[in-house]
This record gives C-alpha cells, structure tokens and sequence, in this order.
C-alpha cells in the first residue's frame, strides 16, 4: 500500500476554515478543562506517577496477570478465545455469531475492533453492524474513520450531520439542534436495538483480580450492547488489563478528567458475567502487543485510550484525525501505527512539532516525544524516510559543522529577509508564507550583537579616572 501523506491530507481539513476553527477550538477546550480539573486535585501529579508504575509492573508480569484473568472469567461463567491476530479475532467473532444465527448487531465503541477491521469483515459475510455510540454512527453513516478515539465526529460541524441525516434518515436538513438531531438518531437506533440478535463491546479495563470488564461511556451505549440482546461478546487487548479491583478507581479517575475534562464519566459499566438466561464472550487479542512489549517502545502498552494527546497536539486540532488515515491517530498513533506497517505510516512520526505537550498531558506518562524520534531514527536506518528529509538534514549538517558555517548561514538568511523581492518572499516557493507572516530583519543577527557588546565592554570608560 502506498504511504499516508498526513501533509496532504491534512492541507485539505486546513484549507476548509470553519471546520478547521471548529476543530480547534473544540479540542482545547476540552484540554483546558482537563487542566482545570487536574489543578484541583492536589495529587495529580503523584495519581499519573501511580497509573504508570501500575501499568508497568502489570506489563512486565503480564503473563501471570493473564492466566489470572482467565480463570477468573471462566469461573464467572465467561467464554473466552484468545486471537494471536486481527484476521483470527474477526474470525473467531464471526464464527461464534454464524452458530447462534446471528444477522444483526449493536455495537458499542472499540478501538480494538477498528484496529482489526472487524466491522467491515462481518458486514462482507452479511452480518449488519450499528454502531450504538452517537459518533461512532455517524461516521458509519458517511463511511469514514473516526477521527479521534474520544469524539469520532468532532470534525463534522452540525450543519454537516443535519445534512448526513436528511439523506441517510429522512430528517430535516435545515435543523441542526443538537437536540433534534440526538432524537432522530433515537428513533432510529431504538428499533434497531430491539431486533438485534448479539452486542458488541470493546474494553476500557479488565481486572486480572476478579475477572471483571468495565466499560467508559457517556452515552450508555455499552449497556445497550451488553444487556439487551442474549448474545455478548466483548474484545480486549492484552494491554488493557490491570491487577486488582482496587486499582481501578485510579484509572477511573484519571480517564475522563484527561479525556473531556470531566470528573467522571456518565456511565462506567462494571460486568462480571452474563446476565441471566445471556451467553457471554470475551476475545483476548494479541494483534502485535507481544512484540511491542519486547521493543524500546514497550511502554506505548500503558496506553489507556483517554485522546488527551489529540486534544493538545496542534498538528492534530489543525489538521483533524481523518488526515491520519489510520484506525489511531495524533500523537498515540504516530507512534503506534508504525508498528503495524512501517513503509504505510513512515511519514507519520513527522507530523510532530517537538512541543512535548502530549507526554506532558498523558495520565499515564507515557513518555511519547521520546518514541516519536525513536521512529524517525528507525525509519532513516530503514530507508523509509523521504528525498527531501536526506537533503534537508544534509544541508543542516554542513551549516552546523562548525560555528563559521553557522555565522554565514546567519547572515545569508538576514540578507535574503532584507533584499529578496517581497513577491518572491511571499509566494508558493515560501510555504512559511501562506500561514504566517515573515519576520521583520533585525539590525544585526545575534552572534554579531554579541560581538559588538563584548568589544564593548572591552573599551576602557572615558570618564574613569587613573590614579597618579
């Protein structure tokens, strides 16, 4: 497959104005929020040092913590598989749904399941998928991607979904009430819901200790999918599990405050079984984990899927999460992605302005600045990287080789700021131009300020006067 050009795609979200402006100022108000909470929690600091030894003690014995789960889950009356690959979690899923009969399901938000393609899969051997989570529906409705894994369509505008919904669902394409619109998604996912043969789920958390699944939502739309229909079957990376009930409360607390900013999330879901007269499944799903907890880059396994790095990323809020074209996106998928096809998401990792925002926000400190070079450096020593990258840092070496080499540079690019022709400054040969406007040329550039200062200083003071 050809590479994904996040540069090109992403020059499309930015030329389109609203959107662009709507994107933005959404997701920092969600990243101002989580820094209003954070700052009212006296712990903050020391809760994020916690998570992140707790997930690293579960990682590095995460086979014992494994084998924990599962006894626990069969003694709660769970069935559980265990897929090594996407193409096995799609097939064992479809297999446990073509020996019930299954036709239709409900499907809450999974990561995991995007990340397999299953949805797409199911639907190729007839099987219909309604996605149960408001954005997660939308975008399924305009055959895309999520955009970010908090807020699936918080890319679209309200006048966007008014229209999706008037050529998809009858309703008026003149209203966009936010209100109006949530009762035409009701209506029509409410006779869904009762027909419905199975329920899907993905997995916020699994409790090794009690073999437990719980289940973040702020719609309900886990419940939905869990308690309705007499077949359920969840999905869970291995990553995702976590020792002891007691430690759940930290994550809970962590989770929505980084995600929206909210102190909790409207619906956490806690299921330890089927219900009565339900048969319930869990696939356990491998997909590539075990190598990335062998490789430098172990720690992307803490990961609990909050989005507080696509809230601060500006490379993100500029450019939206469809631009990555990958099931992850921002930050969290521009080094995770690579993991999975390295020649496909090699230009990802550039799609980074060095800022450390992300790490700085991440609940559980994952230190993803650190892992955004690490791929950079492995894609060069791969031969991945592209022409202009090589002749880029070509050029930086011989400016930077010695400090001459600098001062000439300095003093060529003064030069061209004061005498180049502004049509030339200002055209498509400058990108820098068409977002921003160039520098007025200083006087002198430093390292010359700083020469003229230390001579200077050096002079003896006129007015000083000599001892006899």
């Amino acid at each position: 497959m050809s590479q994904v050009n996040q540069v090109k795609l992403g020059a499309k979200f930015i030329a389109d104005t609203p959107h662009r402006q709507s994107h933005d100022r959404c997701l920092w108000a969600a990243r101002m929020r989580r820094d209003s909470v954070a700052s009212h929690i006296p712990e903050w600091e020391e809760m994020r040092e916690l998570a992140s030894q707790i997930k690293k003690h579960t990682l590095t014995h995460l086979d014992e913590y494994l084998e924990m789960f599962e006894r626990n889950l069969l003694a709660n009356g769970v069935h559980v598989h265990w897929a090594e690959t996407a193409e096995e979690h799609n097939r064992i899923v479809y297999e446990i749904f073509r020996t019930h009969g299954v036709k239709v399901v409900t499907k809450g938000k999974s990561m995991l399941m995007d990340e397999c393609g299953m949805r797409e899969y199911l639907d190729e051997r007839g099987i219909d998928v309604y996605e149960a989570d408001l954005g997660e529906r939308i975008q399924q409705l305009d055959r895309q991607r999520p955009s970010h894994i908090v807020m699936p369509a918080i890319h679209k505008l309200r006048g966007d979904v008014a229209r999706l919904f008037a050529e998809k669902l009858g309703s008026d394409p003149d209203i966009d009430d936010p209100t109006y619109l949530n009762s035409v998604m009701r209506r029509d996912m409410r006779k869904n819901y009762i027909k419905v043969d199975a329920g899907m789920n993905g997995v916020n958390f699994g409790i090794a200790e009690t073999g437990g699944i719980v289940v973040c939502t702020n719609e309900g739309n886990a419940d939905i999918s869990a308690n309705v229909p007499p077949l359920f079957v969840a999905s869970m990376g291995i990553e995702k599990l976590i020792p002891r009930q007691s430690d759940l409360a930290l994550f809970i607390r962590l989770l929505s405050r980084s995600a929206l900013g909210l102190d909790i999330t409207q619906y956490t879901s806690h299921y330890h079984g089927p219900r009565e007269g339900q048969e319930m499944h869990l696939v356990i799903v491998d997909n590539g984990r075990s190598e990335r907890l062998c490789a430098p880059y172990w720690e992307v396994l803490k990961c609990i899927r909050c989005g507080a790095c696509m809230n601060t990323c500006p490379v993100f809020r500029r450019t939206s999460g469809l631009s990555y074209d990958a099931p992850y996106m921002g930050p969290i998928g521009i080094i995770l992605e690579p993991s999975y096809d390295l020649h496909r998401y090699a230009r990802l990792p550039y799609s980074c302005t060095h800022c450390g925002s992300c790490g700085d926000v991440c609940p559980v400190k994952m230190p993803i600045p650190e892992y955004v070079f690490y791929w950079r450096d492995t894609i060069v020593n791969s031969g991945q990287d592209e022409m202009i990258h090589r002749l880029e840092e070509d050029g930086m070496e011989l400016v930077l080789r010695s400090a001459s080499s600098l001062s000439k540079a300095e003093k060529l690019g003064l030069w061209a700021l004061r005498s180049l022709p502004q049509g030339l400054l200002k055209s498509g040969l400058n990108p820098w131009a068409k977002w921003h406007a160039n520098p007025e040329p200083p006087a002198e550039t430093f390292r010359q300020y700083y020469a003229r200062k230390r001579k200077e200083a050096r002079k003896p003071d006129s007015n000083s006067q000599t001892p006899d």
